[in-house]
């Protein structure tokens, strides 16, 4: 990993800090940095070290979305490198979004097109008032498709309709009004806010996080029958028998703090 682009660091209570460290291009990303994020992702998703990931961008802008010299070299390709090229970034969403650990999108700046795919993956989102966003891909002709179903899962379908057709730049308001965030705070107050969300997720169970990730996309949009009835069932009756489960019940009982909680 080149540190000149992407920063990452893990401090003593399991916080892993990634930055998009490209303030000269607005932090955006080229097929070179999708590929470094991704390692990095799975890396800190398999160190017993980390409990959560925060994303964020250096300087002034949080990402700008596709370099230009990246999509002026795609312009040349034909369809099986487009393809190919693609199918790199929608890795990368789909790596951030099936993360293991808990993800908080620190957004201090503007995000644009796959940069605000990147704040739809996470779970958690805080915004500075600064930050704007921008689905701007149908000004050059082109969709935002790779990021797709994760912006629609946060917005919606008649919001992603509007804002995907007209290439629109909305603020932060906005943002928390449609759901892609969840906080709007004064750029002083971003890192108490993102203190505050961590301090939540760090007395949870680690592996109790991970399932819960897991049932919220498993059960989203499904219809209540006796098969998803057996199915969350089976999935609790497997938490509580867990030796996290049994430790956290015991330590409710005893009211004592669980053995996860520093």
């Amino acid at each position: 990993m080149s540190a000149s682009t992407l920063l990452s660091e893990i401090d003593s209570d399991g916080r892993a800090l990634v930055t998009l460290n490209r303030p000269e291009v607005h932090n955006a990303f080229d097929d070179a940095l999708v590929v470094r994020l991704i390692n990095e992702l799975r890396q800190l998703e398999a160190s017993d070290r980390v409990r959560v990931v925060l994303l964020t961008g250096s300087g002034r802008t949080f990402c700008a979305g596709a370099d230009l010299a990246w999509m002026s070299r795609t312009a040349g390709y034909g369809q099986a490198e487009n393809l190919a090229d693609a199918l790199g970034l929608a890795e990368l969403m789909q790596t951030l979004d099936r993360l293991a650990k808990p993800t908080i999108a620190l957004v201090q700046g503007p995000a644009y097109g796959g940069g605000v795919g990147l704040v739809a993956c996470c779970d958690l989102a805080v915004a500075a008032p600064a930050a704007r966003f921008r689905f701007s891909e149908v000004r050059l002709g082109l969709v935002p498709a790779v990021i797709s179903p994760y912006v629609v899962t946060a917005i919606g379908a008649r919001a992603a309709r509007r804002y995907f057709l007209t290439g629109e730049r909305f603020t932060a308001a906005e943002a928390l009004r449609l759901g892609l965030v969840h906080e709007v705070v004064v750029a002083d107050q971003l890192q108490r806010a993102a203190e505050r969300m961590l301090g939540a997720l760090l007395e949870g169970g680690p592996r109790a996080q991970a399932e819960a990730k897991r049932l919220v996309a498993d059960v989203t949009n499904k219809p209540l029958e006796p098969a998803l009835l057996d199915e969350t069932a089976k999935r609790i009756a497997s938490v509580r028998a867990s030796a996290e489960g049994r430790e956290g019940i015991t330590a409710f009982l005893e009211k004592r703090k669980p053995n996860w909680v520093k």
